[in-house]
């Protein structure tokens, strides 16, 4: 893709160009990239082929808008309200009508008014919220976890309900939703209390999570879920042999517990490694829970069962958990990960384990990015 440069000073770095990117100055017309890298077993880095990548490379197109992360797929909107999915299409999780494998994008029927679009990097399903407000759901479902009343795989979107209240899905093998009169919402696998309606019990459809209106952010792991309300209040529930809820013990939860006292938290994030990571408005970034591939950040493998801050830095913005790893994005739109990078989901041009936060790249031009055992991120450009 041609480009016209302007006010650059640097050297390229094929065929990622990150370090040429990130120390120009751009001006003129804004773009969203799509980036990817890490593992490409069946086509979901969407470049066309089945090798892995240590670097991000750059994905067909510029209007991309959203992103998501399945096992071995990937899912995207772009801004004409166009879904797009890629990878592995077992159990039907690309939504295409089909368990064919794809290893470039391809649309997802025809219509244009996707908005939202949610994965897991443990699941081989896809959920999506039209302009509309309604759910949609695809791919594997012995759970119950497409939320349909009952446990049949769907190769194709499905509505989830008749409403047109959704505004937030968090999902893996089990999903928590929020609605817009903030009331929170759950089903899918319950073994461990991860639904937060006190059992352990599985659901075939959403059910409400108590009867609060003040729910704000969820996110969930593998086995338990996170979520913060219009307090700054932080709440956790489910699996929590490892810490990962943060509540200072190892004992599960089916229903939430406030995480500390704090009413400071903006952002909350888990990852299929049984791992937290929370930020709150001053920018400071926080992780507890399993650690052995140093999936906290704090320089060590050492499990922790509250929050620790990382670092001392004060410029976090958003976080985004994978599968066994994090990334982060400062406020200059920098971006950072660290954990496993066995298969080069890191893009470091390695595979070796990151214990501390890392850099990638030069750019300073990431808007969000999704992650499994790989990695797809929008890079927000100018040109």
């Amino acid at each position: 893709m041609s480009r016209a440069w302007t006010q650059y000073s640097g050297k390229w770095n094929l065929p990622t160009q990150m370090q040429a990117k990130g120390a120009g100055t751009w001006t003129g017309i804004s773009q969203n990239e799509l980036w990817s890298w890490g593992a490409n077993s069946s086509g979901q880095l969407g470049l066309g082929d089945t090798a892995n990548r240590s670097t991000p490379a750059q994905v067909g197109g510029v209007d991309w808008s959203a992103i998501a992360a399945c096992s071995s797929g990937s899912l995207a909107i772009k801004e004409d309200g166009t879904l797009w999915s890629w990878g592995s299409g077992q159990h039907g999780a690309l939504g295409q009508g089909n368990t064919t494998n794809y290893s470039s994008p391809v649309q997802v029927g025809a219509l244009t008014n996707w908005s939202t679009v949610a994965a897991g990097p443990g699941s081989q399903s896809g959920w999506a919220i039209k302009t509309d407000g309604s759910l949609w759901a695809w791919g594997q479902n012995n759970s119950g976890q497409l939320g349909l009343g009952n446990t049949t795989y769907r190769s194709s979107p499905v509505q989830v309900g008749a409403l047109t209240t959704w505004s937030q899905i968090a999902a893996n093998g089990f999903c928590v939703a929020i609605k817009t009169d903030g009331t929170l919402w759950s089903w899918g696998r319950g073994g461990s209390g991860e639904l937060g309606l006190g059992n352990t019990t599985h659901y075939s459809s959403p059910v409400q999570v108590g009867a609060l209106t003040t729910w704000s952010k969820v996110s969930i792991a593998s086995g338990h879920t996170l979520a913060v309300k219009t307090d700054g209040t932080l709440w956790s529930w489910g699996s929590n042999f490892n810490g990962q809820l943060g509540d200072g013990t190892t004992t599960n939860r089916s229903s939430p517990v406030q995480v500390g006292a704090l009413t400071t938290w903006l952002n909350v994030a888990g990852s299929q490694s049984n791992a937290s990571l929370a930020i709150n408005t001053s920018g400071q970034l926080f992780s507890w829970g399993r650690n052995v591939n140093g999936q906290l950040g704090l320089g060590d493998t050492t499990q922790r069962n509250s929050p620790v801050q990382v670092g001392a830095l004060t410029d976090w913005s958003k976080i985004f958990g994978g599968n066994t790893l994090y990334f982060a994005i400062k406020a200059a739109k920098t971006l950072w990960g660290w954990g496993l990078n066995s298969s080069g989901q890191l893009g470091l041009d390695d595979t070796t384990q990151r214990n501390s936060p890392v850099q990638v790249g030069a750019l300073t031009s990431w808007g969000q990015i999704a992650a499994s055992s790989h990695s797809i991120a929008i890079n927000q450009t100018t040109t």
